[in-house]
């Protein structure tokens, strides 16, 4: 364990625990959007920079890849912290002006509108989809494609992704919802490609995609009667 000072408290934490989760464990809030405990560290969004002070050195870092030191001194809320997270949501709002996370955090920091022009395109580039997709799945489907503003998240090519299993994690993890996912008829439709939902034997519900399913077989060398049945009727 080690000792720091945050926000003027003391306050213990693993040696190695990141300054975000340090201040979670202590109920100190940050705001924050790419940061997963299932993921590593990554530090994308930058809304969760704190001021620090270590061997008379004050810099500004990113919480959620820093990590605690013994002495460390911690401000969380400083004038500078809170002119950077105001810079980054009104970059954000620019992206994706309506989505009530983003909101929620511009209102907790005073900001009303960005000041910078509207290119609206819902993404937020957190690459929580590509991450979880990548070290949760371990399939890598997606990625990222193109640079500077034209940097967006993309399958191979824009075409159907050989690799994804329709599993929907990126669905789910995406903080803004901007990756739509369907289902209807037995089909779930993700990246723009159909994927055949099993159904179960027993009761006659689909309840998981074909692919996924057919992955966790070969994943982990379970017979193919393993998945005829959904949880409900095993």
């Amino acid at each position: 364990m080690v000792t720091l000072t945050m926000d003027g408290r003391k306050i213990e934490a693993p040696e190695g625990a990141t300054l975000l989760k340090a201040a979670n464990s202590a109920n100190i809030e940050i705001p924050q959007l790419c940061s997963n405990e299932e993921l590593e560290h990554y530090g994308a969004c930058r809304l969760c920079v704190v001021e620090i002070t270590h061997k008379n050195r004050t810099r500004i870092v990113a919480s959620c890849i820093y990590e605690v030191a013994e002495g460390l001194e911690v401000n969380t809320r400083s004038e500078r912290v809170l002119n950077v997270r105001k810079l980054v949501i009104e970059l954000l709002l620019a992206r994706n002006p309506r989505h009530p996370s983003l909101l929620k955090i511009a209102e907790d920091l005073g900001v009303k509108k960005s000041r910078f022009e509207a290119e609206i395109k819902g993404c937020i580039l957190c690459g929580q989809c590509i991450r979880t997709c990548r070290e949760v799945v371990g399939v890598s489907a997606i990625g990222y494609e193109g640079r500077g503003i034209n940097k967006r998240v993309a399958t191979p090519f824009e075409e159907s992704p050989p690799d994804c299993i329709a599993c929907g994690s990126c669905h789910f993890v995406c903080p803004v919802d901007v990756i739509p996912m369907k289902e209807k008829d037995g089909v779930r439709n993700i990246w723009k490609t159909d994927f055949p939902l099993q159904k179960c034997e027993s009761c006659g519900r689909y309840f998981a995609p074909v692919k996924q399913l057919e992955y966790f077989r070969e994943q982990y060398n379970l017979p193919p009667e393993q998945f005829s049945k959904c949880t409900h009727c095993r």
